[in-house]
């Protein structure tokens, strides 16, 4: 939500202005982002991806779910914690209202922590497996970024590598929705590591 508040400041002086977030970024974030007249771009996650992604964009600010903001508007686009904690106290100043306040105007979702799935150590295995059991699922939008595939439906992300684990982050706007989610990535991960082990 940080770089949410932070885009609402940016985009009141720089209307339509870009900026990056990583996929396991909620959705809110992009979709608030369109709603102010700003352009959203979900990207890879990776210190040095984002920071390329964002000087190719000229994008005024971009940020990851682990919270590394980076700054282009009025700073020199690399990630600085007391910068950001001092450009969060300027807003909040200048607002005349509490950070709670900021906040209460988010919508609101539930979400559970960031979850890993250890898969077997064929990796790549997997990675061929997934394919033809994602091709087969509607409800879900999955989305190639060259070596990762990331799943998103209403806040949700999942991440499947070229590596021995799988990780996703869970967000919904309700309980009913999370334990959905979750039941649907779980049991692609287990039907490619079957499909993995039959081969």
């Amino acid at each position: 939500m940080l770089l949410l508040i932070f885009a609402r400041e940016i985009l009141a002086r720089k209307p339509g202005a870009t900026f990056i977030g990583e996929v396991k970024c909620s959705q809110v974030l992009y979709d608030e982002i369109q709603k102010l007249g700003g352009k959203g771009i979900m990207y890879r996650t990776g210190h040095s991806l984002i920071k390329a992604k964002m000087k190719e964009e000229h994008a005024e600010m971009a940020g990851e779910m682990s919270g590394h903001l980076f700054f282009a508007d009025r700073y020199r686009g690399y990630d600085d914690a007391l910068y950001a904690a001092c450009r969060l106290i300027e807003i909040v100043a200048r607002s005349g209202q509490p950070l709670s306040a900021q906040l209460a105007v988010c919508p609101k979702w539930f979400q559970r922590p960031r979850f890993a799935s250890i898969a077997p150590t064929r990796s790549s295995s997997i990675w061929s497996s997934a394919w033809p059991i994602i091709s087969s699922r509607s409800t879900a939008r999955w989305i190639s970024m060259e070596s990762a595939l990331f799943f998103r439906t209403a806040g949700i992300a999942a991440r499947l590598k070229h590596a021995a684990c799988a990780s996703y982050a869970l967000r919904g706007a309700n309980e009913h929705l999370l334990k959905q989610y979750q039941s649907e990535v779980e049991q692609v991960l287990e039907e490619a590591r079957a499909a993995t082990a039959r081969s």
